[in-house]
């Protein structure tokens, strides 16, 4: 094919993801990596022959037959996946020729290193359904730490040095690149590919999502061994959703009121919209919404004092208004599939059609501490359901919001009696209406199954907005 390249060759090493990233390299029609072509233990793959018609045997003899026939397959553009200890005959030959691509893939040693240990430890080295999770606690070792990073260094002190003096640049990823579709068609552009994806393959889960601190047995002895520094950012929450965007036409404005309501989807959407339609003594049908950047920017500019704000619900209280709002409810058409497929692939207990007279408290704590665990795998985007605004995390959907403008205020739900007249004020209005009461969740009240479990369950699921929004235990109204 032609292009800048004749093959490519992806640097890697052990748990960084390379798998990921070669089958999105594979979803594109004209790119083809053929896995761990070099690897000395097998070829491509565990328990493979042969690649292209090469055995092993051939391989190891000749390392550049197989090179040339990856080169060489008509209409492709064919690569492999190259580790630090993989044949060394191959490095220089790659590293030599500029019509080989180099891309290079890195992430934070500290999680490659506690990932390999579970993977060694399960005996789970991939994952595609993530109901069959494998999981494990592994001992932290600082000697076998310090040398597996003293290699990665050496390897990768390497690359950049033969590049920089050959004149060569290579297509650095990192670990968390790969859940950005437009990177990867970025890198599908620099290799000269013609294809590009609609959407990433969701074939391949994350096998470890949790805090690096979770996953070791001995925490208090990894950080001590580190020199007390957290140069591996231990204390971190990870993320892995999908970024999400401002989600402008979803804002409210008021009617008259220069008042901007930047929802938090799972939030008091509908009290705030009557509210600030009170405020202008309207109804919800005189509010603005649906506006795209443009029209955003046109009320900006029309309305100089204006204020924005937005509201944050506790995490447990939303969870389960979407649960029965969304999930629960067969109301909402546009959930309906959503509902099917939590009731037939991840077990959820619920009726097929509306709830009815015998469906118990019971069964409805089950249920919801089932769709918890079902939002927790796609918050860390190990299902193939696309994760919906609706329980994706709050901090998510403010970090989308700064895409575009950042809200003047963010309130929590239980402060807005105090802070809706603050609001008021600020805009020029003396006096403003109470913030109309959020409907009960039904068929049960939250308080009706709330307890130290579900507590645990959703301060877990919801780390990141405990941490970054400071979230106690819920407390009933």
């Amino acid at each position: 094919m032609s292009g800048p390249f004749d093959y490519f060759v992806l640097f890697a090493e052990m748990r960084t993801g390379s798998n990921f990233l070669e089958s999105n390299l594979n979803a594109l029609g004209d790119v083809a990596c053929f896995g761990e072509a070099f690897n000395p233990h097998f070829i491509g793959y565990p328990n493979r022959a042969e690649i292209l018609g090469i055995t092993r045997e051939e391989r190891d003899a000749a390392p550049e037959k197989l090179i040339a026939a990856i080169r060489d397959v008509p209409g492709t553009l064919g690569g492999f996946r190259y580790f630090h200890d993989h044949d060394p005959r191959v490095l220089d030959r790659v590293l030599n020729d500029p019509r080989c691509g180099k891309i290079v893939l890195t992430r934070n040693p500290l999680d490659s290193y506690v990932s390999w240990n579970i993977a060694r430890a399960t005996g789970q080295w991939k994952l595609t359904n993530v109901k069959r999770r494998k999981d494990a606690r592994v001992a932290f070792d600082p000697i076998e730490f310090s040398r597996h990073v003293q290699d990665l260094q050496a390897f990768q002190v390497t690359l950049l040095n033969r590049l920089q003096r050959s004149g060569q640049t290579g297509f650095y990823v990192a670990y968390e690149d790969l859940q950005d579709v437009a990177v990867m068609n970025g890198l599908a552009r620099w290799l000269g590919a013609v294809d590009r994806l609609e959407r990433l393959d969701t074939s391949l889960k994350r096998q470890n999502p949790g805090a690096i601190g979770d996953k070791v047995s001995n925490p208090e002895e990894m950080a001590a061994a580190l020199g007390g520094l957290d140069r591996f950012n231990l204390t971190r929450t990870p993320s892995f959703e999908p970024r999400r965007g401002a989600a402008i036409p979803f804002q409210v404005a008021a009617a008259q009121t220069p008042l901007l309501y930047m929802p938090v989807r799972g939030g008091p959407e509908a009290a705030i919209a009557r509210w600030l339609a009170a405020l202008d003594g309207g109804s919800v049908a005189d509010l603005t919404t649906g506006m795209n950047q443009k029209r955003l920017r046109q009320w900006k500019r029309k309305h100089p004092n204006h204020r924005s704000f937005t509201v944050l619900r506790h995490p447990l209280a939303r969870a389960h208004a979407v649960f029965c709002s969304c999930i629960l409810s067969t109301e909402k058409v546009e959930f309906s599939q959503i509902r099917e497929t939590l009731r037939s692939r991840f077990r959820l207990k619920i009726p097929k059609g509306d709830v009815g007279t015998g469906y118990t408290v019971q069964q409805h704590r089950a249920a919801f501490e089932a769709f918890l665990e079902f939002a927790r795998a796609s918050i860390s985007g190990q299902t193939a359901i696309r994760l919906n605004a609706a329980w994706a995390t709050q901090s998510s959907a403010l970090a989308g919001f700064s895409g575009f403008a950042q809200p003047d205020f963010v309130l929590r739900e239980e402060e807005l009696p105090e802070m809706v007249q603050v609001l008021a004020r600020l805009v020029g209005r003396d006096v403003a209406p109470p913030v109309p009461e959020t409907p009960q969740d039904t068929p049960f009240a939250l308080s009706d199954i709330h307890d130290q479990a579900l507590e645990a369950l959703v301060a877990d699921v919801y780390q990141r907005d405990y941490m970054m929004f400071g979230f106690g235990p819920w407390r009933a109204a």
